[in-house]
């Protein structure tokens, strides 16, 4: 076994991932505590800290619960019809939840941080910050959704023909 070998396996041992695990890491508190120095030196720490109890909150006691019961309910119903004959085997048949799963997971991110103006909650401030409306928000965020399936809807189609391709 070789020096870098032995460093290798004594690095993995005592830090349990590699060394490029923690460089990420460095890097990702790095840029955590440059965005802290800008929310202190804008002196609104109070309302950040507010918005990410409230985010934390939302997140983990609300919305979690809410959308991994729903892909639950997605999985168990999503069980593939009898394939007809010259149809791939069962195990190379695409699923289909992730088509589904990825499009609404985006389109979800999406309304979350966007939904004061999708959902003209923040009309007034938003005029006067800016001058424009918050209208033609929603009809782009609806937009873009279907966009999102439409595209994730095609890929799946392209994935189907692909795998009966393969089973001829």
């Amino acid at each position: 076994m070789t020096r870098r070998e032995r460093w290798a396996r004594r690095w993995a041992t005592t830090y349990g991932a590699g060394p490029g695990h923690l460089l990420t890491l460095a890097v990702c508190l790095a840029v955590a505590g440059y965005a802290a120095t800008r929310v202190l030196a804008a002196g609104i720490w109070v309302g950040f800290l507010l918005w990410f109890v409230g985010a934390v909150i939302l997140h983990d006691l609300v919305l979690l619960p809410l959308y991994s019961f729903a892909d639950t309910a997605v999985q168990s119903r999503s069980r593939p019809p009898a394939p007809p004959p010259g149809t791939p085997p069962a195990g190379r048949w695409p699923p289909p939840v992730n088509f589904v799963r990825v499009p609404a997971a985006l389109s979800g991110l999406l309304l979350l941080v966007w939904f004061p103006v999708i959902l003209r909650a923040s009309e007034h401030e938003y005029r006067e910050a800016t001058g424009l409306s918050t209208i033609p928000y929603l009809g782009r965020w609806l937009l873009v959704t279907v966009l999102f399936f439409a595209a994730s809807g095609l890929l799946y189609a392209l994935r189907l023909r692909a795998a009966r391709r393969t089973s001829r």
